[in-house]
Parts: C-alpha cells; sequence; structure tokens
C-alpha cells in the first residue's frame, strides 16, 4: 500500500503548537486571567459566605432563637424563588445553565456573567441545595474570554473554548482548594489526549494554579473565610481489609442509584419549569423549603444540616461522626437528597458538593455495619458520590483524596474501587433510564432565550 502523503488536514505536532506564537500568547492570557478570576471568586464566595452566615445565622440570633427554626426554609426559599424568577426569565443567560444538565456546556459570554453570579446570590445563601462550583466556572469563563474580542474569538474558533476552560479551572480550584482537581476535572471532561490534551492541559494549569496562590493569599490577608471545600478533620484511617472492601462495593452501588435518582427528580423538574417558568421556579423553591422543614422536624435538628452547599455539614460530620444517629443521617440523605433533586431542575448552583455530603453520610451510616469502620465509609461515601455525580472517576478520586489529607494513603485502594463501582453503576443505570421528557431542553440557557 503506498504511503500516503501528509495533507493539510494532518493535526500539526506537539512541538509545532508549542512553538506557535499564538499558543504562547494563549499561555501568557491564560497566567494573566488567573488573578482576576480569582479575585472575583474570591469576593462572590466570601459576599455568599456573609449573606448565608446572616441568613441562617445571625437574624436567627436577633430574632430570639438560639439557631433557625423547624420553619425557616419556607420563607428563605420563597423569597429565593421570587428573587430567582425574573433573573432565568429576563436576563441575558438566564441565571446559567440548569444544574442537572451538569458543570457546563458552551463557554459562558461576558454578557451572560452578571445573571450567572445574580442567580447564584439569590439562591445558594437562602438554602438552595446547590453548591457554588457551576457559578465560579461560568463567571470564571466570562471574565476569561472579556480578554479577547469578539471578533478575534469568532476568527480562532479554538481561542475561544481553551480560554473560557482556562478561566473556569482558575474559578473552580479556588473552591475546590487545589488546582490539580481542577485540572484533572477539565482533562477528564474533555477527553482529550495526545497534542490536544497539552493544548488545554497547560493553559489551565497556568491559571489554576496562580489563581489558587492569588485566592489563598488574599483570604488571608483579609482574614474573611474563602470557603473552599475542605475536611479540617476526620477519622484515622486504617488499611482496609476483606471486610471494608465486602460493604464498601454495595455501599458504593447505593450510593450511584441515590446520586441518579436524584438527577431523575432534576430531569422531571427541569421539564416541570421548562413553561410556566417564573410560577413554577417559585413552587419549586417552596418544594425545597418543604423537604429542608421535614428534616429539622423529623429530627429535631437544625434545618441549616440539610440546606446549602453541605460544605459545613460535610465537616461538621467527618469532625465527629458518632454526634449523629443513624435515624438522622438517613433522615439527611432523604430530605437532602430530595431537596437536591427538586433544586437540580429548577434554582441555579452546581451539582457536587451536596452529592458528596449524601455519599458522606451514606458511608458514615454505614460504618457501624459488622466489618466495617467508621472511616472505610466515610472515604467510601466521598469517592463514590464524587464518581457518581461528575461521571469523572479519576476526579472524584482526587477530590477524595485532597478531602482525606494524610489519611488518604491507607484508604486509596478503597477510593479507587468504591470510585469506579459508583461510576460503573451510574452509567449503567442511565442508559436503562427512559430519555428525558420533551420540553426538558428548553431548561438549558440557549433554549430559554425562545422561551417566553
Amino acid at each position: 500500500m503506498p504511503q500516503q502523503a501528509a495533507g493539510p488536514s494532518q493535526p500539526p505536532s506537539l512541538r509545532e503548537l508549542l512553538r506557535s506564537p499564538g499558543y504562547g500568547r494563549l499561555l501568557l492570557v491564560s497566567a494573566l486571567v488567573g488573578v482576576p478570576v480569582s479575585l472575583a471568586a474570591f469576593g462572590f464566595v466570601s459576599l455568599e459566605h456573609e449573606l448565608q452566615h446572616w441568613v441562617w445565622e445571625s437574624l436567627p440570633h436577633r430574632l430570639g432563637h438560639d439557631r433557625a427554626p423547624w420553619w425557616w426554609p419556607l420563607p428563605a426559599l420563597l423569597l429565593a424563588g421570587l428573587l430567582l424568577a425574573p433573573i432565568v426569565t429576563r436576563m441575558p443567560g438566564r441565571g446559567g445553565h440548569t444544574p442537572v444538565l451538569g458543570l457546563g456546556g458552551p463557554p459562558t459570554l461576558p454578557a451572560e456573567t452578571p445573571s450567572v453570579v445574580l442567580a447564584a446570590l439569590a439562591s445558594l445563601p437562602l438554602g438552595a441545595v446547590l453548591g457554588p462550583e457551576a457559578p465560579l466556572m461560568a463567571m470564571g469563563s466570562g471574565l476569561a474570554l472579556l480578554t479577547v474580542r469578539a471578533a478575534k474569538r469568532a476568527a480562532s474558533p479554538m481561542l475561544g473554548p481553551m480560554l473560557g476552560a482556562a478561566g473556569s479551572s482558575a474559578a473552580i480550584a479556588t473552591i475546590f482548594g487545589s488546582p490539580l482537581v481542577a485540572a484533572v476535572m477539565m482533562i477528564e471532561a474533555a477527553g482529550l489526549g495526545g497534542a490536544q490534551l497539552t493544548m488545554l492541559l497547560l493553559p489551565c494549569l497556568l491559571s489554576s494554579g496562580i489563581g489558587a496562590l492569588v485566592f489563598t493569599g488574599f483570604g488571608h490577608w483579609t482574614g474573611l473565610s474563602i470557603g473552599a471545600l475542605s475536611l479540617p478533620s476526620v477519622p484515622k484511617a486504617v488499611l482496609p481489609d476483606a471486610g471494608d472492601f465486602l460493604w464498601g462495593v454495595p455501599l458504593a452501588v447505593v450510593i450511584a442509584l441515590v446520586v441518579v435518582a436524584g438527577q431523575s427528580l432534576g430531569h422531571r423538574f427541569a421539564s416541570f419549569t421548562a413553561t410556566r417558568t417564573a410560577s413554577r421556579t417559585v413552587i419549586s423553591a417552596v418544594l425545597v423549603g418543604v423537604c429542608l422543614a421535614g428534616y429539622a422536624l423529623v429530627t429535631g435538628r437544625t434545618p441549616e444540616e440539610a440546606a446549602l452547599s453541605g460544605q459545613a455539614t460535610l465537616g461538621q460530620l467527618a469532625a465527629d461522626p458518632h454526634a449523629w444517629s443513624v435515624a438522622a443521617l438517613l433522615a439527611l440523605v432523604l430530605f437532602k437528597g430530595l431537596g437536591w433533586g427538586v433544586a437540580l431542575g429548577s434554582m441555579r448552583g452546581g451539582p457536587i458538593f451536596p452529592a458528596v455530603l449524601l455519599g458522606a453520610a451514606l458511608g458514615v451510616a454505614a460504618g457501624g455495619l459488622p466489618g466495617m469502620g467508621t472511616e472505610a465509609g466515610l472515604a467510601a461515601g466521598l469517592a463514590a458520590s464524587g464518581a457518581a455525580v461528575t461521571k469523572l472517576p479519576v476526579t472524584s478520586t482526587v477530590l477524595a483524596t485532597m478531602l482525606l489529607g494524610d489519611q488518604a494513603a491507607d484508604s486509596m485502594p478503597l477510593l479507587i474501587v468504591a470510585s469506579v463501582v459508583a461510576f460503573l453503576t451510574a452509567t449503567f443505570v442511565h442508559r436503562l433510564a427512559p430519555a428525558a421528557p420533551e420540553g426538558h431542553a428548553s431548561a438549558s440557557p440557549a433554549a430559554d432565550r425562545s422561551a417566553g
């Protein structure tokens, strides 16, 4: 067979890509972008944290309550729905994409960024069971694209997506507490290899590394909470034995099923809010509040544990898992899981943080089973939930490793197995599930623009 000559369609080599002037300028811009993106992320996270503290702690104390009463989520989520409704129906970008659709789609345009920020600030501090990761990624993407004019992005089709990815990774590195998690997430989500992988990897690493450095340093300088996902204290890990794996595998399956059930509920509410969006957004927000109030009524604990992203509750659970009864943990999974599912299809935020708490709660609840320890259950729960919700098993393993800190080395085999089992289970169940109902597509920002 004659050898085929190299044609114009043959992709350039890695060396040619790295030596091209355009790619060098992209790396420089990516490094510079990390600074303003991290500062904007710091301002957003700090403001969101302060509003959250005022709504759930300061205001109840001023009204004479030791903690937020059981009914507190009802007016809080009603207000969230009323604030969110005009944003998702009238503003450019419609507040960002619906969380059940994942972490994001195409790069967020600069004109759409204000609605994303406003929607997140209207939802998250008032108790929406969602995390800040998706709004941060959208904000980072929009700010990064501000550095390049629209005409230049149109002339270079790859420039927009790559610069948007660099901005997103810079923002996501701030909230996950590690630029490595952000870089791995972008690589695994992109599904690239060879020269294309390196092209994407270097801008993301540069922007996320510089962004994380600025974000953390600015937090220490101001003394404000930076809100990064972390576990200040975790149970002491031991090398997993046969019992840990015998229970860890079915635990990962159960966690994946719980996550998929929440996502399925989210798809239904995305279809529900696709028409009459304003009024149905308010109804959905109130339903989230009902779930949170139900948790407080059933358990006698504060509704704040089930509200919000779950970041603070996750830290409390890891620090003192024995302070929770199995019944309270299962109630948390039930009521928070229902609220999370509703919020996934109707409000704005990220899907990962609440799912990680659900997995950790199930893992700690399973820690009392014969032959399985609490530390093993927590480790398996963290890895399995992350893999089930993101469909990124490598990213979830790295995230769980980062959360467990110096206790991760002994738990590593269990982390990997739980992550892979949860990923396979979620993928299999999603393939068996029926297609999303018609009208669901209009839950995305692009389709929303044509909605009345």
